[in-house]
């Protein structure tokens, strides 16, 4: 299934239904007197936040979502139905904006979330309404409200406990794969990754899940390479693998670029709790690995961890600690609320 994490959409809630004009006709009653009922309400445009989705790509190809008109109504007193509503169905992480791209409508979090992107206009009273002392016959009725209509712009932000970032060709797909049953694209050249994955990881009886975000590069916050686009995946992970490719000669810049691009685009991303990995060790004497280990220690300022995604060496030892980070992260976030 293709990934996708924006979409337009076109909705319109339906128009009310109109009132009917009617008079009692029966046999032996003489004045029977209006009986014209109101008409039925539009239907309604509903978002819902459902289980079991992590992209758009519904909307790649269906973009005009119209709720059904009320009914009519209609003689012996009888009110339209309400019209259909339209339900559209979103993943976790979902935000809805209005047309001009920036103002935010809603945020879907929790599954099970619902609110009424257009509410369905009113139906049309019937002449009954209108029946008084002094109008004894009356012959009006109204047509329905119109509906409401809107374009509406889609923008999911993956919502995992791990977030992974580094340069291309860092070895993120590569770990995804190796950890998880997703199976990205995997190759030996920039920018093999061009839309985040998902992937769950189990360690021991417990798991969490892990995406894959597409390497970001120097300029990135500026629109270099992939841009920013996929960085607001990130703001929802609650901690971050920063995986650095060994066999390059400069670790420490390396890690500083994505450092800098994470400070240059906000959102909180640079304060985020972070684990430094050295990767691709099997291709690395054991002089070569000390030494960048060192250079790549003194630039992050914290411990770092030497992994090799294909052989698998010092992984088991990063997944506990990243299960670790995501507990307490976890129990401080459950705590603040």
């Amino acid at each position: 299934m293709k990934f996708l994490d924006q979409a337009k959409i076109y909705i319109r809630s339906g128009n009310g239904g109109a009132g009917c004009v009617g008079f009692r006709r029966e046999k032996f009653i003489e004045f029977g007197g209006p009986d014209g009922g109101d008409g039925g309400r539009g239907g309604d445009v509903i978002a819902e936040c459902v289980d079991g989705l992590n992209t758009l790509i519904d909307y790649r190809y269906a973009q005009h979502f119209k709720a059904e008109t009320g009914h009519h109504g209609m003689g012996s007193q009888r009110t339209g139905g309400k019209g259909k509503d339209v339900v559209l169905r979103l993943p976790r992480g979902t935000q809805v904006f209005a047309e001009d791209n920036e103002t935010l409508l809603v945020d879907f979090t929790e599954i099970g979330q619902r609110v009424v992107l257009a509410k369905g206009g009113d139906g049309g009273y019937g002449n009954l309404h209108y029946k008084s002392s002094t109008n004894r016959a009356p012959r009006r009725a109204d047509k329905g409200w119109p509906g409401e209509e809107k374009a509406l712009w889609l923008r999911l932000k993956l919502i995992a406990d791990i977030g992974l970032v580094g340069l291309p060709n860092a070895g993120k797909s590569t770990f995804l794969s190796s950890n998880t049953n997703a199976r990205p694209k995997i190759a030996d050249y920039p920018f093999t990754t061009l839309h985040p994955g998902l992937g769950v990881v189990r360690v021991g009886e417990r798991e969490f899940v892990m995406a894959d975000i597409p390497g970001l590069i120097e300029g990135a916050h500026e629109g270099a390479g992939l841009g920013t686009r996929f960085l607001g995946h990130v703001e929802r992970c609650r901690a971050l693998l920063h995986l650095v490719d060994g066999t390059q000669d400069d670790v420490a810049g390396a890690y500083k670029t994505v450092r800098a691009e994470l400070r240059a685009y906000g959102g909180n991303l640079a304060r985020k709790k972070e684990l430094v990995a050295l990767n691709k060790t099997d291709a690395m004497t054991p002089e070569d690995i000390e030494a960048k280990r060192a250079a790549l220690a003194k630039a992050c300022r914290k411990a770092v961890h030497v992994i090799s995604a294909v052989s698998g060496q010092g992984v088991q030892p990063l997944l506990h600690e990243l299960m670790k980070l995501v507990e307490k992260q976890t129990a401080k976030t459950r705590d603040a609320a």
